[in-house]
């Protein structure tokens, strides 16, 4: 089975993050999508990060009626900070008969280098990426085992949904109906 692997805060959880990966289920080779909440990223502040267990929560009821794309918290479990090539190890190690992909937007080429044994994770997995503004991906075509998926550019991002909500605005249309309800419920980014 091919997976691929969709890495991210999730903080929000967003109707873009749905969108692309509901794109590599219907327009590529990968048979299951899992979206890998990470405890923290080590190249981002943590200053507006919820707690795990919400966002993994926020996933799962964004999520609740797929079959084809699930939330995972397997770096919950994990040494922190996580980092990519040590969840590969683990996954592939769990999981001998699955092929792994990873599943990137097109700015984050311009970071791989700093990442953890970014040499190693480019040698033995392949990365599928979507297109972001402002990223020459022809670029790193030739540096990286990359395959770029003609996904539809969307410009939405947790970052927005977060000072939105800070501004009370209206963003009931940028996320599930379920998870618009329990952001508001539990007044998170509100602050």
């Amino acid at each position: 089975m091919k997976i691929g692997l969709f890495f991210g805060s999730f903080n929000p959880i967003h109707i873009g993050h749905l969108a692309i990966a509901n794109y590599f289920i219907e327009f590529s080779d990968l048979e299951k999508i899992w979206l890998v909440i990470s405890p923290h990223n080590p190249l981002k502040e943590r200053k507006s990060l919820l707690a795990e267990n919400h966002r993994y929560q926020m996933a799962y009821r964004a999520l609740e009626n797929e079959w084809d794309i699930r939330p995972s918290n397997i770096e919950f479990k994990m040494p922190k900070p996580s980092y990519t090539i040590d969840t590969l190890a683990y996954l592939q190690e769990k999981y001998k008969n699955y092929q792994f992909v990873l599943i990137m937007g097109s700015d984050n080429l311009q970071t791989l280098h700093k990442w953890k044994n970014y040499k190693q994770l480019t040698d033995l997995y392949e990365i599928y990426v979507y297109p972001r503004h402002n990223t020459d991906i022809e670029k790193y075509k030739s540096m990286y085992n990359i395959k770029v998926v003609d996904a539809p550019l969307i410009e939405i991002s947790s970052s927005f949904i977060r000072k939105a909500i800070r501004e009370k605005k209206n963003i009931r249309y940028f996320l599930p109906d379920n998870l618009y309800e329990y952001i508001r419920e539990m007044h998170f980014y509100e602050k």
